[in-house]
């Protein structure tokens, strides 16, 4: 039953009238409450008006309200839910936010009474719990500034202490409080309209929640509810908020890092342009990315807490499913699936691999071609982008992948077709996105390279599926390029060899979602929290070896592209525990960002800027749209 908040003219009583002992005031509390039973309210109604008072609190007043609480605690068993729906109203309208600690601490003990006193009261005490997650909402502005102040980050601490110390005291005096607490947080949760301060700090209880003692029973469903939010403002960013304008179709062909490795400024129309610039160009003044960004953080340093408390299989379990549930069936997510980035570089040996091996699964023996479509979309981008993730383990990844395809082709008679055969060429391309990025760290490896060559990647590319006929031709042409460098696949030279030119064939394999343009781990566009991925994250500059020759010295031997400051794996060896990419943390100022000139072919220069002869990064072109 709900609490109605009952309109009528009370006055706050003299103060002299009311000049009781604590102990006299416990006795007249008790029979205003039986008396307002009976139909007499009178002091029942200036207790109401003690409880109700909303005004600022002389000292007197606070004392006062102070003893009226105390005594409503010791008569708890008098409140009946019928007759004392104002005062119940009065103090479940209350916001800890308003007053001092002693008051905070003699309503909490009221609400704990009350709980449980009666199971009618449980929801009630707790939702009024829950609303001070955040400060008074008519108060917004004011509590903005305020907690930018330490005075104001105290009493958040004061608050949000109390407001959890007493949801394990309801919780020892009622056992099915976390069940309760659960979905009254879930339902409460604020709309992706919050303001960012408000929805950061709700967000930061529901952690708060999910690791502390009621942990084992909430826990999920705080993360669930959490990641829900995430893809929530995540598709309310527009592409068109990342993709403005022609200049965009030309820098995006270079990944944003690349500008880092300027020791001077670029312009564009005249003005200086920095890294920073343009994320401020794309996202500032973007509210919703704004908060998602923060939450981002937030969830990234919870997944550190975690890790540091030997929760976080346990943790990503949770974020596994959820990201099977909502994260993975997003039209074209952008930036939450880096949540379960974050999670396997803090510990790639459990949880990294057990995202790669879901990811498998789900490719190979999944129902709904859509999904199974993303799947290795997502797979393929993380085990190129994620710099912790071993060659060993995407040789082995790899196999699988080629195993499935191959097989596939051995099972079919038929000819090219985009859309019958789309998860096939999914798998395709997968591969070849891979190899993009992980050739020549695998074949530095003498047993990878073998692994590699007894693979049946030749037999599949050349199957009358036609695979390069349909795959993005950006990613094809990269792969024969890097194939015929690396000499390690007897492929055509070009794809102008084959007619690998965008075709019907190529827009028809994605659908009108255009899966086939999908690559999730893209590079974190997101200021605040692309500083938790950029160490663990791959760039396409670590490894675009063919962008250093010139079209004629494509032919060039190992040795002197390793002597360019490219080859990724100078430093592999067979031994397990040197096979991750220590050496992709060289400088990128010491790198070459001056990528072959296919200026003629791919749009010409843009200020100063030569193009990327492929469009490495799908799902941030205008392809994709």
């Amino acid at each position: 039953m709900g609490i109605e908040l009952v309109t009528q003219q009370t006055v706050l009583p003299d103060m002299d009238e009311l000049s009781f002992t604590d102990l006299e005031l416990d006795y007249h509390v008790r029979n205003a409450l039986k008396a307002a039973v009976q139909g007499d309210r009178d002091f029942y109604n200036q207790l109401v008006a003690v409880i109700h008072h909303k005004d600022r609190l002389v000292p007197e007043e606070v004392a006062l309200l102070v003893t009226c609480l105390k005594a409503l605690t010791g008569a708890v068993s008098c409140v009946r839910i019928v007759h004392h729906q104002s005062l119940l109203a009065a103090i479940f309208g209350m916001s800890l936010w308003n007053y001092g600690t002693d008051v905070m601490d003699a309503l909490v003990e009221v609400l704990t009474s009350l709980a449980a006193s009666s199971g009618q009261y449980v929801d009630l005490c707790l939702e009024m719990l829950v609303t001070n997650f955040m400060p008074p909402s008519s108060s917004s502005a004011h509590f903005i500034e305020f907690l930018k102040q330490p005075r104001g980050l105290d009493k958040k601490r004061q608050v949000l202490d109390r407001v959890h110390s007493t949801f394990q005291d309801i919780a020892n005096l009622v056992p099915l409080t976390p069940l309760r607490l659960e979905k009254i947080t879930r339902d409460r949760m604020p709309n992706i309209y919050t303001k960012e301060p408000f929805i950061v700090m709700y967000v930061e209880n529901m952690l708060r929640l999910e690791s502390g003692a009621a942990g084992k029973l909430v826990g999920g469903s705080m993360l669930v509810a959490i990641m829900d939010r995430l893809i929530d403002l995540d598709v309310e960013i527009a592409w068109d908020d990342i993709l403005q304008d022609d200049f965009s179709k030309g820098i995006f062909d270079m990944e944003l890092e690349d500008l880092e490795g300027f020791s001077d400024h670029v312009q564009q129309d005249g003005n200086e342009l920095t890294r920073e610039s343009l994320i401020q160009r794309f996202f500032g003044g973007n509210l919703v990315a704004e908060k998602l960004d923060s939450l981002l953080v937030l969830t990234f340093e919870h997944l550190e807490s975690c890790r540091e408390s030997g929760r976080l299989i346990q943790v990503f379990e949770t974020l596994l499913q959820s990201f099977q549930k909502t994260v993975l069936t997003a039209y074209k997510s952008k930036f939450a699936q880096f949540v379960m980035f974050y999670a396997c570089s803090l510990d790639p040996e459990n949880c990294g691999k057990m995202f790669a091996s879901t990811l498998v699964n789900i490719f190979v023996s999944g129902v709904y071609p859509a999904w199974r479509m993303s799947a290795v979309s997502y797979l393929a981008s993380y085990l190129s982008r994620a710099k912790f993730v071993a060659p060993s383990f995407v040789a082995t990844t790899l196999e699988s992948l080629v195993k499935w395809c191959f097989d596939y082709c051995n099972n079919q008679d038929g000819d090219i077709n985009a859309k019958a055969h789309k998860v096939f060429y999914a798998g395709c391309q997968a591969i070849m996105y891979v190899l993009c990025f992980r050739m020549r760290s695998m074949i530095s490896v003498p047993r990878l390279r073998s692994q590699l060559l007894l693979m049946h990647i030749e037999d599949i590319l050349r199957h009358p599926l036609k695979p390069l006929q349909v795959c993005l031709p950006s990613i094809v042409e990269e792969f024969l390029r890097l194939a015929k460098i690396n000499q390690i696949f007897a492929v055509p030279d070009t794809s102008a060899d084959y007619g690998m030119l965008e075709s019907e064939l190529s827009r028809a394999f994605g659908g009108v979602e255009r899966l086939d343009m999908f690559f999730p781990f893209d590079p974190c566009l997101l200021r605040k929290s692309d500083r938790f991925i950029r160490p663990n994250f791959v760039y396409w500059s670590m490894v675009r070896s063919s962008y250093y020759e010139d079209e004629e010295d494509e032919s060039a031997s190992d040795e002197d592209i390793d002597e360019a400051g490219i080859n990724m794996a100078d430093n592999i060896s067979d031994d397990e525990g040197n096979a991750h990419f220590d050496e992709f943390d060289y400088s990128l100022d010491k790198m070459s960002i001056t990528p072959r000139d296919s200026s003629a072919k791919f749009g010409g220069r843009i200020h100063g800027f030569v193009q990327m002869p492929s469009k490495i990064r799908p799902s941030t072109s205008p392809e994709s749209l």
